[in-house]
């Protein structure tokens, strides 16, 4: 939805309109993380084809500085409310220290003083499981009510669903039912409604949206630190800011975020002008723009085409499936083999983040040395999203998707290797290339699906693999079961059999995209030959005459 628009008759053009023009790609300064969030559609191009479109502002009536305090009022709220339930590892021992699920331990346990047993193990992970999963399929209704209530109703819902969250947890001890489980859970429930409802916000400054959108993925990745701030709040003070009193003074998160909604941020999105360049004279007619400027207009929109152009080629898969229907889509090997290497991806990160200290434990022999990395890893996680946004634009940007996936199952399988040796160095080593590799496959993913897929149907299909990925970590409880009962808590098979099977699909993938790849460039090769002998006959017919 439009806020407003230019009014005909105006001679001038703002200058955001002629220096920013928005990439039909999501790489690029239009580079942003949907792991979690498939879809994004009001800031998305409406066109499949390999054109640009120029950015308006169509909100001239908001000041620049009330623009510039509802982007730092987002990303702030971002950083608290955004995804701290991926903090999971931070928490979890604070958990454990005050006994939560504790009794679901054994007798015998409960002697010998095991730090965590095995039922409490299990009760916790599904916590994050549940979480995990939710935040995950959450992302289509969230889109749902973007688009037909606007980001501030969105946002409100956000707000419920948080507050609902940090309740459940602050009085889950003194509730007669399990509340820990749907605490969690809505605390997961509220940030994606918080954080995607924010993504409009890249289109206050068109001409810096890209920066914009970096300080939001930045902000949700960081906002994993909120747990950890927490824990050492809890070991500075001997345990004595309880949960109930964290959780009671974190509902003052959605609080501010209410306000800001209801005094602040815009009912409607900021949108830009969204028509293609092949409608560039219905745009110039529609704001009734003077000679120079449309000539300016113009040669802005031909100077990026040929910088797209030079994308779609390096890509080397644009454009496969562009134009088909999501049906058809999601019925070829494209889709199929990216579903499968996600699923499989996401259960290997989410049941990682669960189950570290325990897994190193038990590789380590060592509690301690357990602790040491569990304490790294909770820092190097919100850092390592930040840290990677430049990787990855230089990545997506400058490499074809081939390479791209294949950098993934390197690095994968380079983490699935270091995740079963025995050594503090590999520990270490694992958790640095944990961190950067996440927020790369989210966005690399996303990246494949809008290339391959296309832009009208990239919600549904994208939506679809998160989904059917968020589902399909349901299957972490089972791993659980398997480590802790059957392999007497030895992670080490579940590893190697995770690492396998993703490494096979992997190569299935990276295969399957390299052969089309060079398919497509030869038939264009081909395509072209052929039509540069058609522009030359009537030349030679009239040489002839």
């Amino acid at each position: 939805m439009e806020t407003s628009s230019p009014r005909r008759g105006s001679a001038n053009v703002s200058a955001s309109a002629l220096d920013h023009w928005r990439s039909h790609s999501p790489t690029g300064s239009e580079r942003r993380k949907l792991s979690y969030h498939p879809t994004d559609p009001w800031d998305l191009p409406l066109s499949t084809t390999p054109d640009s479109t120029p950015a308006v502002n169509t909100t001239p009536q908001t000041s620049s500085a009330t623009r510039i305090l509802q982007v730092s009022i987002a990303v702030l709220y971002c950083l608290l409310a955004a995804g701290p339930v991926f903090g999971f590892a931070a928490i979890k021992p604070v958990l454990v220290h005050e006994g939560v699920y504790r009794d679901q331990c054994t007798p015998q346990e409960v002697k010998d003083k095991v730090w965590v047993c095995y039922g409490q193990e299990l009760r916790l992970n599904l916590m994050f499981t549940v979480a995990a999963v939710s935040t995950n399929v959450c992302a289509l209704p969230v889109g749902t009510v973007l688009d037909r209530y606007g980001p501030k109703i969105a946002s409100l819902v956000g707000v419920v669903l948080l507050t609902l969250g940090a309740l459940f947890m602050a009085f889950a001890q003194d509730l007669p039912f399990d509340a820990y489980i749907p605490g969690y859970l809505f605390l997961a429930l509220g940030g994606p409604f918080v954080f995607i409802s924010s993504f409009q916000l890249s289109n206050t400054f068109p001409a810096h949206s890209g920066f914009i959108l970096a300080l939001l993925t930045g902000a949700f990745d960081t906002s994993s630190a909120v747990f950890l701030v927490y824990r050492l709040i809890y070991q500075q003070t001997d345990s004595r800011f309880t949960p109930k009193k964290f959780f009671l003074i974190y509902l003052i998160v959605p609080a501010l975020i209410l306000l800001a909604q209801l005094l602040v941020m815009p009912s409607q999105s900021y949108t830009t002008a969204s028509e293609t360049s092949a409608d560039v004279n219905a745009l110039v007619s529609q704001v009734d723009m003077d000679t120079e400027a449309t000539g300016l207009l113009k040669k802005h929109n031909s100077s990026d085409a040929k910088a797209q152009d030079t994308t779609v080629t390096r890509s080397g898969v644009w454009g496969a499936l562009h134009g088909r229907t999501a049906l058809q889509q999601i019925m070829t090997p494209w889709f199929i083999l990216i579903a499968l290497f996600t699923l499989l991806q996401m259960t290997r990160i989410n049941y990682f983040v669960a189950t570290l200290r325990t897994q190193y434990t038990h590789l380590l022999h060592s509690r301690n040395a357990a602790i040491q990395l569990n304490n790294f890893f909770d820092v190097a996680l919100p850092l390592g999203g930040v840290a990677a946004v430049p990787l990855i634009g230089l990545v997506l940007d400058h490499t074809s998707t081939t390479f791209v996936l294949a950098l993934l199952v390197g690095v994968a399988t380079t983490i699935g290797i270091l995740g079963i040796v025995p050594e503090m160095w590999a520990g270490y080593a694992n958790i640095v290339l944990f961190v950067l590799y996440r927020p790369l496959y989210y966005t690399a993913v996303s990246d494949y699906s809008a290339k391959v897929f296309g832009f009208e149907t990239f919600g549904k299909v994208y939506g679809l693999i998160i989904c059917l990925a968020g589902l399909f970590n349901f299957s972490q409880q089972g791993l659980d079961t398997l480590t802790h009962g059957v392999l007497k808590g030895d992670p080490v098979p579940v590893n190697v059999g995770l690492l396998i099977t993703a490494f096979l699909v992997g190569v299935v993938l990276v295969g399957f995209v390299w052969r089309k790849s060079y398919t497509m460039q030869r038939d264009k090769l081909e395509e072209e030959a052929e039509g540069a002998r058609e522009v030359q006959m009537p030349a030679d017919l009239d040489t002839s005459a």
